[in-house]
Parts: C-alpha cells; sequence; structure tokens
C-alpha cells in the first residue's frame, strides 16, 4: 500500500515526497522499495525484513519475495539498470538478482542464490553465480540442463514446503545410479569375454612345452554391435616371457 502511493507520486512528479515517504515506509516494515519500481498485482513479501527493490526494477504478477532478496543494478547508468521479475517468480531467502536482464516467468530462484544473468521461463536456479539446475517447460536454454542433469524435484518454496530438498544431492544420486548401471554392464561384458577364446583373462597362458615359455595372444579391440560381442584378432603378435 505504501508503494503504491509512493509510486503514484513518483509517476505525477512529486519525487521529493515519494522518495520521504518511501523512507518512512522503510523505517515501518523493514523494506526499501523506490518510489520508481514498478510491482504487479498480488505481490508477496513474506519476512520482508531487508527485501531492497531499485528504482528500474519491474515486476509481474503473483511474485514472491522472501526476507533478504535484492532486486539491485551492476552499474550507475540512468536507464535500465534493474532486473524485470515474471509472473509467478518465487525468490528464496538473501538471493540477490543483479543486472538489467529477466527472470523468465513460473520461474524460482534459490536461497543466497547470486544471479548474474537471464533465467529461462520455469527454470530453478541455485548457487553462486547461480546456476540452472531444473527446467519445469520445455525451451532451447533448458533442454540441455535437463539431459544433462536429468529429472529432479520441483523447487520447494523456504517456509511453505515441509521438507527442503537440496538440488546438489538429487544430482549426485543421479550419478550414483548411473555409475550402478555402469557397473551391471561391465559385469555383463566381463561375462561375455570369460566365453571368448584366448580372451586376455579368461583363461590362463599357455605354455610353450619346447621352451618353457608362456604364449599369449593379443586382442586389439572388442566391438559392442547390438550386445553382440566381436573380437578383432591381430594375426602375428605374440609375446613371449621367461619361465
Amino acid at each position: 500500500l505504501f508503494h503504491r502511493i509512493n509510486h503514484w507520486l513518483w509517476q505525477k512528479g512529486a519525487k521529493w515526497p515519494a522518495r520521504y515517504f518511501a523512507k518512512v515506509a522503510r523505517w515501518l516494515t523493514g523494506i526499501e522499495i523506490h518510489p520508481g519500481a514498478v510491482i504487479g498485482r498480488r505481490f508477496f513479501a513474506d519476512h520482508g525484513a531487508g527485501i531492497v527493490i531499485g528504482e528500474t526494477a519491474e515486476i509481474g504478477d503473483d511474485v514472491t519475495l522472501y526476507q533478504g532478496v535484492t532486486l539491485g543494478g551492476r552499474s550507475t547508468d540512468s536507464g535500465k539498470r534493474h532486473p524485470t521479475i515474471g509472473d509467478r517468480v518465487v525468490i528464496g531467502a538473501g538471493a540477490k538478482i543483479l543486472g538489467p536482464f529477466t527472470v523468465g516467468h513460473d520461474a524460482r530462484v534459490g536461497s543466497n542464490a547470486v544471479v548474474l544473468e537471464a533465467v529461462p521461463e520455469g527454470a530453478t536456479v541455485v548457487g553462486v553465480p547461480a546456476h540452472v539446475v531444473r527446467c519445469r517447460r520445455e525451451s532451447d536454454d533448458c533442454v540441455e540442463h535437463d539431459e544433462r542433469l536429468g529429472h529432479l524435484r520441483d523447487f520447494d518454496a523456504y517456509a511453505v514446503a515441509g521438507k527442503i530438498e537440496d538440488p546438489n544431492d538429487e544430482i549426485i544420486d543421479n550419478l550414483r545410479r548411473q555409475v550402478a548401471e555402469l557397473r551391471v554392464e561391465v559385469q555383463r561384458l566381463c561375462a561375455v569375454m570369460e566365453g571368448v577364446p584366448d580372451c586376455p583373462g579368461s583363461q590362463s597362458p599357455r605354455e610353450n612345452a619346447s621352451d618353457g615359455s608362456a604364449e599369449v595372444s593379443v586382442d586389439d579391440t572388442f566391438v559392442d554391435d547390438d550386445s553382440v560381442l566381436s573380437r578383432l584378432e591381430a594375426p602375428g603378435r605374440t609375446g613371449t616371457g621367461g619361465a
């Protein structure tokens, strides 16, 4: 309510009164919003202490901010220098979004993240600097991340969900599953190799009765084609070792 009045005064050219009442609102609420900022409908500042919103920031409808969020700039230019936040965005406690770029609709910003570049629609970003860990919408910016990280759980807003999941734990779990699958595949290949004659490791070297040396057959390459293991032998390549 304070900001609606201050923004109206700012648009009418009454900048000093707008700034004065903005200071009063900050003293009463702990939230600092520049009178020039544009804020959409149903904006919700949960635990608003420490929230800072810059002059050229634009916020869409149904946006939720938690304590300590900063929508700031990285320059002193007179033009656009603060972020544009899309509709239905949730920004976690302590997050910093710095620069004149866009955070897409339905995006999620994790607690204490530092966002320095645009965020795709439906994406979840975490970390310093922030990086995408999940995309809930199909887009060119998101497909690469989904293919690399696999399926992760949705964003849990601070103080809303009963349990907060760490996206990094999800990534580690996904990598563990891939390692387990690779181990199974290696065991399968080893079992197939055991049935190949003269395969290294499948049989003991054949001893030469004449001089007691061991003759070892060397295989160059194993090719797995449609689960059929084909052996390409290098003819004439044998090694001898002293008994």
